[in-house]
């Protein structure tokens, strides 16, 4: 696999200053975490399921998350089930080459093994499972049912696991650092198999019965931010314990008419400013994307990245493309990066490629060594490129 493997040979020389490097599945957890990207969940009863995994592979998706949990009525999840079942099996006889990484978000922990055995070998193209309503006493469950699908696997590669956080145990104030403890314990206790954890923000604001509009972000519900901030606090350190934790769902998305449907009107101005739109001789794309409400996604991306998350859950194919293009490092980011690694661990501090920074040996290696791994994954964009122009070739095919 490998991200904007879309783009011409040309686009690509004249995009990156160094491409996206291939990855695989071999590729070890700590690499595949952040090359996950924008991870898309479909619902595990869509009628064409392995076609449409198929036809996202191509349009540049590397991370699929097939749901049989929230997305999945009650009454239809043993259809949904078989429909699953079958999908794989004719995913089976692709080349996995081709196909993204694959998981599968189950609603309870027997659901794990019990799939495997119904797969056979077709479960070779699966990587994975994401556990739902992940907590300390819940979570201890699912991961005995992955151990027990694995002994079904019988010699395949571990399967891996991207835990959800979003019960109230961890929410509730009173709760929260205790559960966050516990969660860090068992987590470590099964480190090789935990890709990634995800934040399942739509569940979180459930407890309130809160729903954030287009206009704001995440960030400005502060019940979850605040959680958001403790997630990270005590599970994405990066001294080595931390794991890497993504992004929640943006909601919103229109029609690729620019039409958005009972979308609530919007009360604020755009925050996506006009002049890298003009300076990238791409005026007319800000307003398709203020009109597909990408500007509130573009906002929040860049508010994730700043409060240490990596990736994001996406449901809908137009804001793969936005979010890979802004896991892109910057030409001097990667820069500034390279001169913080390159200065040893003597510590200093260096003036930054641009002369407008500065950058700081020791309190800077942590952020330049995630950056260099952002980079072998999304590419380092080419000198002058910006994210515009990277959105333009993204969002033009």
């Amino acid at each position: 696999m490998r991200h904007f493997g879309y783009l011409s040979a040309s686009d690509t020389d004249a995009l990156f200053e160094a491409p996206p490097e291939p990855f695989s599945r071999g590729s070890g957890t700590g690499l595949l975490s952040v090359a996950l990207g924008a991870t898309l969940y479909m619902p595990a009863s869509r009628p064409a399921l392995a076609a449409d995994v198929v036809k996202q592979a191509a349009a540049g998706v590397t991370s699929v998350v097939a749901c049989l949990e929230d997305s999945v009525a009650d009454e239809q999840l043993a259809e949904a089930e078989d429909n699953l079942v079958a999908a794989l099996h004719e995913l089976y006889g692709t080349a996995t080459a081709d196909l993204p990484l694959l998981f599968v978000r189950v609603r309870t922990p027997e659901q794990v093994p019990a799939l495997v055995r119904r797969l056979g070998r077709a479960a070779e193209v699966l990587d994975g499972f994401v556990l739902p309503k992940f907590t300390a006493e819940r979570g201890a469950a699912f991961l005995r049912a992955v151990d027990q699908a694995d002994a079904v696997r019988d010699g395949a590669p571990p399967l891996l696991v991207m835990p959800v956080i979003e019960s109230g145990a961890v929410l509730y104030a009173e709760s929260r650092v205790d559960e966050l403890t516990r969660l860090r314990d068992l987590l470590h206790r099964e480190r090789r198999r935990v890709l990634a954890l995800r934040l399942g923000a739509t569940d979180l604001c459930a407890l309130y019965g809160l729903r954030r509009s287009p206009d704001l972000s995440i960030y400005d519900v502060k019940v979850i931010s605040n959680l958001i901030a403790d997630v990270v606090n005590v599970l994405g350190r990066a001294d080595g314990t931390g794991f890497t934790v993504t992004g929640p769902v943006w909601e919103y998305y229109g029609s690729h008419d620019g039409s958005h449907g009972s979308w609530p009107e919007r009360i604020f101005k755009p925050q996506l400013r006009q002049s890298p739109f003009v300076e990238h001789d791409e005026p007319d794309l800000r307003g398709q994307l203020v009109s597909r409400a990408i500007d509130g996604l573009i906002r929040e991306v860049a508010l994730d990245r700043a409060n240490g998350l990596t990736g994001k859950t996406v449901i809908h194919p137009s804001h793969v493309g936005v979010v890979h293009a802004l896991s892109v490092v910057p030409y001097e980011q990667h820069r500034d990066a390279a001169d913080v690694l390159d200065s040893g661990t003597s510590g200093g501090v260096l003036a930054s490629v641009r002369r407008n920074k500065m950058n700081e040996v020791r309190p800077h290696a942590a952020w330049a060594r995630q950056t260099m791994l952002r980079a072998k994954v999304f590419g380092v964009a080419a000198d002058g490129v910006s994210f515009v122009d990277l959105l333009a070739a993204s969002l033009s095919r």
